[in-house]
């Protein structure tokens, strides 16, 4: 997710436009330290309880697909040295982050790598989360708003391809990480943030941390920054149902935008390039962002059903649409060593029908799963059936305490706070198709949840089929 909505996913962040906070401070002294804490044993968010098939309500995270990361000294600003942390103690996890969660995951800009590897993603984060500043997951940073994994991060950016001579306009501040993260990489950010009290607080933390050409502005992202247009590239770490128009309008011919579009949580990433004064897509992968609020959200025509959630494409039969990135699987995202198969009718070899997901992995705790946002209103539904088909072969646990396959529901409340994860599982060694089902009590403070489902660090291979939830109450 992401997110994918993430996604988590778990991904995500907010949208804004009007009252100016800039963002021009002189740089830490080079004696600055970083006030840090250690982080030993990382761990992702949907990790199950000690005993597997009892819920959690505090599920104790484990390593998987989301987790450890490092960098050497601080990039802080456009051009220019900056101070070495000497006692950066999170060095080696945002290290391992990128090494083990980011570059592993497909993301090759060296430049970027570095930029992940250098923001002390910690400092953009509240303190009650901050040992989870390493992990790559999305994490609740207050207003109902999220930081956007790393990963997530680290491959939009890629994708935005930033050039030094780059005038980038972001639509989302949010914490202020993906705007320090494009510091090093451009000449100049402008960043726009609707929640006054995220934008003052990522402000301040851009300015105290020395980011010398970003600018950030409090206001509704739907209507850009016309004052500094045009701009090379945009990118849009909050959804909206479709492509504002006064983005288009400030984005300079021949310019790129990075923007997820879509149902609140259905939505497609895209690479937008304007040419002949119009956007030409390109589709780049389903994912989950926080939508975009003000404008935006008071013109979404699909609205979500909370009192009835349903889990999107549940039998995996769903051909991809004209607009779908090949290689993945409709209606979900944030999918690592995942594939949607189609079997001739005569080959379901025990499946229901001929649709189905496999997920295969080699090495032992590299992820392999597969996310899915949904609403849930906990006052609406108090008791939902968890069910899925499936089938494993050679399955041996991974590394971790939950690197097992396992079909899984995680609850969240308006703020986006983890109420808790509830598993069916974990499965293992090779066993034909068999059905699996658990009631599962919706917490009461419930607004959304992710349903995940993989292998989360196993090896061997998983199938599975008709991963669905029931309402029962």
């Amino acid at each position: 997710m992401m997110s994918e909505q993430r996604s988590p996913n778990p991904n995500a962040s907010r949208c804004g436009n009007a009252v100016a906070i800039a963002s021009r401070k002189k740089r830490l002294a080079c004696h600055a330290t970083l006030v840090c804490m250690v982080t030993s044993a990382l761990t992702p968010a949907w990790s199950q309880s000690p005993e597997p098939n009892r819920p959690s309500l505090h599920p104790t995270p484990s390593t998987s697909d989301n987790s450890l990361a490092q960098p050497p000294p601080l990039i802080l600003g456009q051009t220019g040295s900056s101070p070495t942390a000497l006692h950066d103690r999170y060095a080696a996890a945002r290290r391992k982050l990128v090494e083990t969660r980011i570059r592993t995951a497909g993301v090759t800009n060296e430049a970027v790598l570095k930029a992940i590897e250098t923001t002390p993603r910690h400092e953009f984060v509240p303190s009650a989360v901050r040992d989870k500043a390493y992990f790559d997951m999305a994490l609740p940073i207050g207003s109902a708003q999220t930081i956007s994994s790393p990963f997530i991060v680290a491959s939009m950016t890629e994708t935005l391809d930033p050039q030094p001579t780059d005038k980038v306009l972001e639509i989302g501040t949010g914490s202020g990480y993906q705007a320090a993260v494009l510091s090093p990489l451009v000449a100049e950010v402008y960043s726009i943030e609707i929640v006054d009290e995220l934008g003052t607080r990522a402000a301040g933390v851009l300015n105290r941390l020395g980011y010398e050409n970003v600018h950030t502005r409090i206001g509704d992202g739907f209507l850009g920054w016309p004052e500094a247009e045009p701009f090379d590239k945009i990118i849009v770490t909050c959804s909206p149902e479709s492509v504002p128009v006064p983005l288009v309008e400030q984005l300079r011919e021949g310019g790129s935008m990075i923007i997820p579009v879509g149902e609140r949580y259905q939505q497609t990433l895209y690479r937008m390039t304007k040419r002949d004064g119009k956007l030409v897509r390109e589709p780049l992968r389903p994912t989950l962002f926080v939508p975009m609020t003000g404008t935006a959200e008071d013109a979404r025509q699909t609205l979500p059903d909370p009192a009835n959630p349903k889990v999107v494409n549940e039998d995996f039969s769903d051909p991809p649409g004209a607009d779908d990135p090949e290689g993945f699987v409709p209606g979900w995202y944030y999918g690592r060593q995942v594939q949607q198969i189609a079997l001739p009718a005569s080959d379901t070899d025990g499946a229901e029908d001929a649709g189905l997901i496999r997920f295969e992995n080699e090495t032992p705790g590299l992820g392999s799963h597969l996310l899915q946002g949904i609403a849930i209103d906990g006052t609406k539904v108090s008791l939902i059936r968890l069910s899925a088909r499936l089938r494993t072969e050679n399955v041996v646990k991974g590394p971790d305490a939950d690197s097992w396959p396992m079909v899984a529901i995680s609850f969240y409340d308006e703020l986006r706070r983890d109420l808790g994860t509830f598993s069916m599982g974990p499965y293992r060694g090779t066993r034909p198709w068999r059905e699996d089902s658990r009631l599962v009590r919706v917490p009461r403070t419930a607004r959304e949840a992710i349903v995940r489902v993989g292998l989360f660090g196993a090896t061997g291979s998983s199938e599975f089929d008709h991963v669905a939830i029931e309402k029962i109450d």
